[in-house]
């Protein structure tokens, strides 16, 4: 299961997918704050779904397929993940810096790939979470 990482520039390329983000974890009174941090960061014309946890076993590709909006004013127990599609690098940089001077709780970041949108989100949530546990552990 586990793919190949790869850095991601700072350029005008632009993200494989979608333009969007699938988000998880966030509290129903969280996600009109993460509207005003995508504001701050530029980015208030991408579509967000919010990822409640029933749809967990859907894979990535489905998820970023759904309407923008889908999702929103639910809750969600997920971990705490954003998933991006279709944004330029440094659009996702801009998104990296304002979540962390906004002083958000970290999320898991992934970028989707051809690979990771025929997997189910809660696969790529575990490997998310292995990951970052793997590269705290190292530090």
């Amino acid at each position: 299961m586990t793919g190949k990482f790869e850095k991601v520039g700072t350029g005008d390329q632009v993200l494989y997918g979608s333009r969007k983000l699938l988000l998880c974890g966030f509290a129903a009174e969280a996600q009109p704050k993460f509207a005003v941090v995508m504001k701050a960061a530029g980015l208030e014309d991408v579509p967000l779904v919010w990822v409640v946890p029933e749809e967990g076993g859907k894979t990535v590709g489905d998820l970023m397929a759904m309407p923008g909006g889908s999702g929103e004013g639910n809750a969600s127990d997920l971990p705490r993940a954003i998933v991006m599609g279709g944004i330029a690098e440094k659009e996702m940089h801009q998104l990296l810096n304002t979540c962390r001077q906004a002083g958000m709780r970290p999320p898991l970041w992934a970028v989707v790939t051809p690979a990771s949108e025929k997997w189910t989100l809660n696969d790529l949530l575990k490997e998310l979470t292995a990951e970052r546990e793997a590269l705290q552990q190292r530090k």
